[in-house]
């Protein structure tokens, strides 16, 4: 073990790290941080967390030694699943770098057998600061092992946002001429439109067109067999395939009628076995859900529940329809945008229906109050959806007492007064950025 354990750090202290496109999120903030905790970076796979570690490795590196500064990634095949690798790590770095080591960087930890005990340990012995990364909820603040909790604190990152993503294009819009050079206009819908249908995934959106879907579709299938198969040891992989199908081509789900479906089909699904389901794939962050806003608990459970996908790469090379639903794009972009703009405030996000069958697509709630209504639609200039959308507003604005009331639209902007209340309809791009 004390070999392969050598043959690790030495690798890591010859290695080339690649050139990093910088994000907007950074973690040189949390380097000094008091009291010290421990970094945890989730997010789906693929969605550029080691890229993330590689960013601030670069910085530290210009001041630090190799030695300081130590990068293992537990997804190696040189690294076998075995607790004694853990338990023989930290003696080896301190015979090899002379116990000089002062930050280490754990990519994928929970691969390894026992990690959050050996952890727990490592950062109530050790003066060094940790940051680990995982694509599965098992480092989450949600499912982070009981040793940790109040150790820990959770970084979120999602696929690029628009931002990112022009800045990944080598993209540059002058905002001070976008409202008159159609040149600029032209450039950034272009943009827009490619972001819209083949998502935010840092290596579909720098290869080429032709090779955008090959990769998502070889990123989905890892997520069902190594992420779902194989951590919970599913056996009716079919008909875990033909849920995420039903989803796909769907705006919203409940077990009922997803059971119904299945059974209508032949899988034989139990409503027990669908929940877990649906559990696991959001473990994995490949979708969200949202609940419909309602003080009663009931209500929560009964009504169908909104899904959104991480990225809208997926509904379009894994789903079944053969035409862009461009409302249902927008909607699902908002939505991830509003959990990547949300991830570390006290805000929830639900969505509203009353008993006519009014909708508001999302209601944003920080502690009690009802802070934000967004609209999603694609095209408020046709009479009936505008006043489909206003009513849904006005309504939703009246029973939850909030007057911060938006429709986002693929390009109209326009501020609204209806019923003495001020509805803002701002551009999706323009949103985004």
């Amino acid at each position: 073990m004390n070999d392969t354990i050598k043959t690790i750090l030495y690798s890591w202290a010859e290695r080339k790290l690649p050139r990093v496109i910088p994000r907007e999120i950074t973690l040189e903030r949390y380097i000094d941080m008091i009291p010290k905790k421990i970094i945890a970076v989730t997010g789906f796979r693929r969605v550029g967390k080691t890229y993330l570690l590689f960013q601030i490795l670069n910085k530290l590196l210009k001041d630090n030694s190799r030695e300081e500064v130590i990068y293992i990634n537990f997804d190696d095949e040189r690294i076998p699943e075995e607790t004694s690798f853990l338990t023989e790590l930290f003696p080896m770095m301190k015979q090899i770098f002379s116990d000089k080591t002062k930050i280490i960087f754990l990519d994928e930890i929970q691969n390894m057998p026992n990690w959050g005990k050996w952890l727990r340990r490592i950062y109530d012995t050790e003066d060094i600061m940790i940051f680990i990364t995982g694509s599965s909820s098992k480092v989450s603040s949600r499912e982070i092992p009981t040793e940790l909790r109040g150790r820990c604190l959770e970084v979120k990152l999602f696929p690029l946002s628009f931002k990112e993503y022009l800045r990944f294009k080598k993209i540059k819009i002058n905002m001070e001429y976008i409202e008159y050079s159609e040149n600029e206009r032209g450039i950034l819908f272009r943009g827009l439109d490619e972001y819209l249908f083949y998502g935010g995934l840092p290596e579909v959106v720098l290869t080429s067109i032709d090779k955008k879907f090959e990769i998502l579709q070889q990123y989905y299938g890892t997520v069902v067999r190594r992420d779902l198969v194989e951590r919970y040891q599913i056996r009716n992989e079919e008909g875990l395939k033909a849920m995420i199908r039903l989803l796909l081509n769907s705006k919203e789900y409940s077990i009922n009628k997803l059971y119904n479906i299945l059974k209508s089909l032949n899988y034989e699904i139990g409503k027990t076995t669908l929940l877990n389901y649906i559990g696991y794939l959001e473990s994995t962050y490949f979708i969200h859900s949202l609940p419909i806003f309602s003080p009663k608990v009931k209500d929560q459970l009964q009504y169908p529940r909104k899904i959104y996908f991480i990225d809208n790469g997926f509904i379009n090379s894994l789903s079944t329809k053969f035409s862009k639903d461009m409302g249902r794009l927008c909607e699902n972009l908002v939505a991830i945008d509003l959990l990547r703009r949300y991830s570390k405030k006290n805000i929830e996000l639900y969505y509203w229906r009353d008993h006519q069958g009014r909708e508001v697509d999302f209601v944003v709630k920080e502690g009690l109050d009802i802070k934000e209504l967004i609209q999603v639609s694609y095209n408020i200039e046709d009479y009936d959806t505008r006043r489909r959308e206003i009513k849904s507003l006005i309504k939703a604005s009246d029973e939850l007492k909030c007057k911060n009331l938006k429709i986002i639209t693929w390009d109209y902007e326009d501020e609204l007064v209806v019923e003495g209340r001020t509805i803002k309809c701002i551009p999706l791009w323009k949103w985004l950025i």
